[in-house]
């Protein structure tokens, strides 16, 4: 679905093919001021997920009366082209919390400079939700300036409006986020902009206000951090102004005047996301507080439209258990073009009728492949390209991109966790039940030889991979009800490095796309290929004693 500009000379360029039933979908929901449910978009990479909502469906929520904030976790700048669905898998250091809260917070304020730009918050609107939550009088005292604080003890309101005025009057005024700058609201009257005004001031405030809370609990945080325990409290002071901008816009959101939206897309990445600073909540926590903030605002007062997009199996079967139960969230899931769907756009007009059959049978329907293969078979005439126009030689060398640039290094990834997963066995950090009577995973190395580490760590991986390969690459992970796979650190580490993908409905484990299953089965044969003979004993004897089998969760026949 990504586009890829191939137009060069008489080549045709690849285009966004509309998804109209699921656009339809998106755009009825978003098409309501405020909803009781977050959704998730989710589905495998490669899908067209953030193409979708990039090119069809925010242009139309950014035209008046509607506003859209589009968070992109992954790349800071969306307007660039898409980048390859692989990007997670890439060897970079995930993205840093405060980088990706500085990102959240800049496009909800932009929302609200809209809304109070077009009239729609006050000052009263942000003072009702910052009091609904939050003990204001100690903070607004300091920011009321030391004649509140030596006038005796003054109601609430009284502080606040000495805070805003003090805001409005003084240099925090110059903050360009919530200042009126030259040539808006020009058509508006004087009390108009002087509302607006009062209400730029309010929420510079109520930024303060929550900023100074925030800091009193530092050294709570440190040592919730130290200890390893949970405050719902300390959790939520890191997202109070995010969500206290939630709640304003929401209550702000009316129909054919204001009609915000909030997309966020690879929300995953803000659950993995990096934290050095231990008065910081770590990114897990902060990601939950976020997500049952915004699920708590639409069951008890709706809230604006809230779209969360990502190719993260947690969020199509665990999240849903995690927040609550089976319809905590709108689940809306895709996985692209059907084989007869994909034939129908790619045939003639990209590919001819041989040649897609040999794409289809090797790569399937995933949309992002197709497109990087087009663009493959477009450069063949190129000198600096290593193939020729020969559908099947193209394939090759693609394929092998994706074993020596993707798989392998996802693997090596795995491989580690695999490995972390031995040393928290030792350290008592795995509970028994996860180390049940037969488990292949259950007697890891008992000293902490790195080298012998390894080595158990790459035969239970390649154990996990050709007991997939004999359950020919799909597993129902809900067929038993015992979730016995979600067990093997194995499976786990697979999902966490993005080659695995958990359906929601029907329950299916798989690998992402057919390309990435053909990899996995050539590292499966680089692997044994590589053993010593030693190993090779060492892997046989795992799999005839302690071998895994997930042949009873195999999927349905027939079933792709």
């Amino acid at each position: 679905m990504a586009t890829a500009a191939g137009a060069g000379g008489g080549r045709r360029a690849w285009h966004v093919v509309p998804r109209p039933v699921l656009e339809t979908v998106l755009h009825n929901h978003a098409l309501h001021p405020r909803v009781p449910q977050p959704l998730i978009l989710h589905g495998p990479r490669g899908v067209g997920k953030s193409t979708l909502l990039l090119r069809r469906l925010l242009p139309q929520w950014s035209e008046p009366p509607h506003a859209a904030a589009f968070v992109d976790f992954l790349r800071p700048i969306p307007e660039s082209p898409a980048a390859a669905p692989w990007s997670l898998l890439a060897e970079d250091p995930p993205p840093s919390l405060p980088d990706l809260r500085l990102r959240l917070e800049s496009a909800l304020e932009g929302l609200s400079r809209a809304a109070v730009l077009r009239g729609a918050v006050g000052s009263k609107d942000v003072l009702a939700a910052l009091s609904r939550s939050h003990g204001l009088h100690a903070a607004l005292s300091r920011l009321a300036g030391p004649a509140a604080r030596a006038g005796g003890i003054n109601p609430v309101p009284t502080l606040w409006a000495r805070a805003v005025l003090a805001a409005t009057s003084s240099a925090r005024g110059d903050d360009p986020t919530f200042c009126i700058g030259k040539g808006e609201a020009s058509n508006c009257s004087m009390e108009e902009r002087a509302y607006m005004q009062e209400a730029m001031a309010a929420l510079r405030v109520a930024k303060e206000v929550l900023g100074m809370q925030e800091g009193w609990r530092k050294e709570a945080v440190r040592e919730m951090n130290r200890t390893g325990r949970f405050s719902r409290p300390l959790a939520n002071s890191a997202t109070d102004w995010p969500c206290l901008l939630l709640d304003v816009l929401s209550g702000a959101a009316e129909v054919d005047f204001f009609q915000p939206k909030l997309v966020l897309n690879n929300v995953d990445v803000l659950r993995k996301a990096t934290c050095k600073d231990d008065t910081m909540v770590p990114a897990a926590m902060y990601h939950d507080s976020l997500i049952w903030r915004v699920i708590a605002l639409g069951a008890n007062e709706q809230c604006l439209p809230v779209i969360m997009s990502t190719s993260d199996g947690y969020y199509s079967s665990q999240a849903f258990v995690d927040f609550g139960f089976p319809n905590i969230f709108i689940s809306r899931e895709t996985f692209g073009w059907t084989p007869q769907e994909a034939k129908l756009h790619m045939v003639p007009e990209f590919f001819s009728e041989k040649e897609w059959k040999v794409v289809d049978e090797v790569l399937g329907p995933n949309p992002r492949q197709l497109s990087e293969i087009y663009m493959l078979k477009q450069n063949a005439d190129s000198l600096w390209v290593l193939h020729d126009q020969n559908i099947e030689e193209i394939i090759d060398t693609y394929l092998a991109h994706l074993q020596v640039s993707v798989v392998n290094p996802a693997m090596e990834t795995a491989l580690g966790m695999i490995q972390k997963f031995a040393s928290d066995v030792r350290e008592g950090k795995v509970p028994e039940n996860r180390l049940s009577f037969g488990a292949p995973w259950r007697h890891p190395p008992r000293g902490d030889n790195p080298d012998a580490s390894y080595k158990w760590a790459k035969i239970q991986l390649m154990d996990f991979v050709q007991s997939f390969v004999n359950t020919e690459f799909g597993v129902n992970y809900l067929a038993d009800d015992s979730l016995e796979i979600f067990d093997d650190p194995a499976a786990v580490a697979m999902s966490e490095v993005g080659l695995l993908y958990q359906q929601r409905d029907p329950s299916f484990m798989r690998p992402i796309t057919r390309g990435i299953q053909r990899c996995l089965a050539r590292w499966l044969v680089q692997q044994r290929l590589q053993l010593s003979f030693q190993e090779s004993i060492a892997f046989l004897g795992q799999r005839v004693i302690r071998g895994r089998s997930y042949r009873h969760l195999m999927k349905e026949v027939g079933y792709k």
